[in-house]
């Protein structure tokens, strides 16, 4: 169960510290991600043949970030990364719940069988972040959704009582930059443990420029 570099379900246990249930969800979640890709084009075989690294690790360091948070949404949720791997992760937290926002059905069933499948404490929500009403969480996740000012705008109404933690590449600090023209917000910035150039962007006080 090794990625092509060599980065497998062992060493992703040991970086993260998961427990043997917790990496067989994983290990039948990649199952399940692969037979789901080949229907509906959910990641190509590059990315699975990164799972460990790229896709399990890469969500699984967002924990680290809220350790204690319980209520997790996670927007454009798509193939279930990172809200999937959350969910995993979280599975024996009492109180613990990510919400899988995804505004495509076909996108929304797949998710909704993982979460059957595994008994995830996970629940899908259809349709997009800005059309739903009063969303509420203490953590907002997204991975390759929007650049900053857009999902700002998708997201800023979650985010008043809220911390959001965005998966960023190299061009993070310019979507920073290009987001304050139009927002204020405080943020920080973490290196991710998983892409020498990807970038963890943790916001939180988002608000409006004009506010």
């Amino acid at each position: 169960m090794k990625d092509l570099d060599g980065f497998g379900a062992e060493a992703f246990q040991e970086a993260v510290g998961a427990s043997d249930r917790a990496l067989s969800d994983l290990v039948r979640y990649r199952a399940l991600l692969e037979a789901g890709s080949v229907r509906m084009n959910l990641v190509g075989p590059s990315a699975l043949d990164a799972f460990w690294r790229r896709h399990a690790y890469d969500s699984a360091q967002l924990c680290a970030l809220e350790p204690a948070a319980l209520q997790w949404l996670d927007v454009g949720s798509g193939a279930g990364l990172p809200g999937i791997v959350l969910a995993i992760l979280g599975k024996d937290r009492p109180g613990m719940t990510v919400q899988l926002v995804e505004s495509m059905e076909k996108r929304c069933a797949f998710l909704r069988a993982v979460v059957d499948e595994l008994s995830l404490p996970a629940r899908v929500v259809p349709g997009r972040i800005e059309a739903l009403p009063s969303p509420r969480a203490e953590v907002v996740t997204a991975r390759a959704v929007a650049p900053l000012p857009r999902l700002l705008d998708h997201t800023h109404a979650v985010l008043k009582g809220a911390v959001g933690l965005f998966l960023k590449g190299r061009r993070v600090t310019e979507e920073i930059e290009e987001a304050l023209q139009s927002w204020r917000f405080d943020y920080a910035l973490a290196p991710s443990l998983s892409d020498p150039e990807g970038r963890i962007l943790r916001i939180w006080s988002v608000r409006r420029a004009s506010a």
